[in-house]
C-alpha cells in the first residue's frame, strides 16, 4: 500500500503565514480546526448546503468543508477568530445579541461572516434581499427573524452615520 501523497501549502491565515503539510483530500475546515486549531469554524452538513462552515478565502464567503485546502495555496483566508478587531464583525455581534439572533450558536460563526459579507457588499439590502442572501446558511433555533433584524440593524445603522454628514453640511450652509 502506498502512502498518501502529502503537499506543503503556503497561505495567510488571520493575517499570519502559514506553511503546513496536507493530505490532498484534506477539507479547508478540517485543515482549520485540526492542523490550525481554529475551532471557530463549525462542520455541519459537510457538503456545503448547511453554511456553519463558511469562511473567507481571498474576501469571498467560501464553504471550507468542500474546499481542498491544496487549493487554497498562495490565498488569504480569514477565519471567526480573523475578525476580532473588526468594527464591522463587532457592530454585527452587538446586534446578533441584542435582536436575540443567537440561540445554541452552531451557526453563528457562519452567518456572521455572510453577515458581513451582506453588510459590506449590499449597503442597501432590503429584508427580502438579506433573506436571499440568508438562504445558504441554515439556522434549526432562530426562525431568521432575530437574524434579519440584526443585519438590518446593522445596515441601517451605517446607512444613517453615511447620510449624517450631509444632513450637518446641509443644517451650516
Amino acid at each position: 500500500m502506498s502512502e498518501p501523497m502529502i503537499k506543503t501549502i503556503e497561505l495567510i491565515v488571520n493575517r499570519a503565514p502559514v506553511a503546513d503539510r496536507v493530505e490532498p483530500r484534506t477539507s479547508l475546515a478540517d485543515f482549520l480546526r485540526e492542523q490550525r486549531m481554529l475551532c471557530g469554524t463549525n462542520i455541519g452538513c459537510e457538503q456545503g448546503v448547511c453554511g456553519a462552515c463558511t469562511i473567507e478565502v481571498d474576501g469571498v464567503p467560501t464553504r471550507s468543508c468542500i474546499t481542498p485546502a491544496v487549493t487554497c495555496a498562495g490565498s488569504t483566508v480569514r477565519t471567526i477568530e480573523g475578525f476580532d478587531d473588526d468594527a464591522t464583525m463587532n457592530e454585527l455581534r452587538a446586534a446578533f445579541s441584542a435582536e436575540h439572533a443567537l440561540q445554541c450558536g452552531y451557526c453563528t460563526p457562519g452567518m456572521l461572516m455572510t453577515a458581513r459579507d451582506i453588510v459590506t457588499r449590499l449597503p442597501d439590502a432590503d429584508d427580502a434581499r438579506v433573506r436571499l442572501e440568508l438562504s445558504g446558511n441554515l439556522c434549526r433555533c432562530t426562525g431568521y427573524v432575530g437574524i434579519v433584524r440584526a443585519i438590518r440593524r446593522v445596515l441601517d445603522a451605517r446607512r444613517a452615520r453615511a447620510a449624517t454628514p450631509l444632513a450637518v453640511a446641509a443644517v451650516t450652509a
